[in-house]
Formats: structure tokens, C-alpha cells, sequence
């Protein structure tokens, strides 16, 4: 009769982690052999900058037609996809690196507001059992300030 095999937590953990960082690598040699791809198309003229645009448009009407979007963006919008898109198609390393640190500089303005805003700390059930007993019999909730 087989033994049962035991395993930890940490050796479960450590596999699943192995394998997330498997992904990770694969999901990056996918994107670099596909921006390569994309660029050689690009440079070759098989692939131009209405056809970026046309492609986003096409693909917001498959999401509008799936439900999984309420409209289609507008050419504006369009127009900004595309455009960064292309930043990445046509390797403007300028360009990329001001839209970095445009988005680094938003999302710490996020952060500083999320920072100011008041916190509600809600107390576990066992605190909240402590303090009965603290308090002696008394119902109702306790406010903690």
C-alpha cells in the first residue's frame, strides 16, 4: 500500500511561485518576438498607421458587440491608443520614456490623495469579544476612537 505524500505549504508555494515566474518569462519572450514582428511589418510598409487605427476601431466594435463595453471610444481616444501604439511599433524611446514618467507622476498624485483621505478601521470579532469582556455585559457595538 502507497504512502500518502505529504507536501508543505512552502513546498506548494515555492512550486506555484516557480511556475508564475515561468509565465512571466514566457508572457515576455511572447511580447518581445511579437513587437519584433510588428516592427519589421512596419518597416516593410505591410503594416501602416491607419491600419493601427482601423484595428482599434475594429476591435471596440467586436468588444461593443460582446457586451463587454457600453460604446466605442471616440477618434480622439482612437487617436491616443493608436498613437502610443505606434510610440511602441516605431521604438521612440523619447516618447515612451515622457509617457512613463507621466503615468509614475499620476499614479503618485493617486497616491498622495488616497493618502489624505480618512481611514475607517473596522476591529476583528476576537478585539471585539476582548472588549466585552473588558467592559462587562453591554450590548450594542463599541466605537473606538
Amino acid at each position: 500500500m502507497a504512502m500518502p505524500m505529504q507536501v508543505s505549504l512552502d513546498e506548494i508555494l515555492s512550486m506555484l511561485l516557480a511556475r508564475v515566474d515561468s509565465l512571466v518569462l514566457s508572457d515576455e519572450n511572447s511580447k518581445s518576438k511579437f513587437n519584433i514582428i510588428t516592427r519589421v511589418l512596419y518597416k516593410k510598409g505591410i503594416l501602416t498607421d491607419e491600419d493601427v487605427m482601423e484595428s482599434i476601431r475594429e476591435e471596440h466594435r467586436v468588444l461593443l458587440g460582446l457586451g463587454l463595453i457600453t460604446e466605442e471610444p471616440d477618434e480622439d481616444t482612437v487617436k491616443a491608443i493608436s498613437e502610443s501604439i505606434l510610440q511602441w511599433i516605431k521604438g521612440d524611446v523619447d516618447a515612451l520614456k515622457k509617457g512613463m514618467e507621466e503615468y509614475e507622476r499620476r499614479l503618485q498624485e493617486n497616491m498622495n490623495r488616497q493618502a489624505q483621505k480618512p481611514k475607517i478601521d473596522v476591529a476583528s470579532p476576537a478585539v471585539l469579544q476582548q472588549l466585552n469582556r473588558m467592559g462587562g455585559k453591554q450590548g450594542g457595538g463599541k466605537i473606538i476612537l
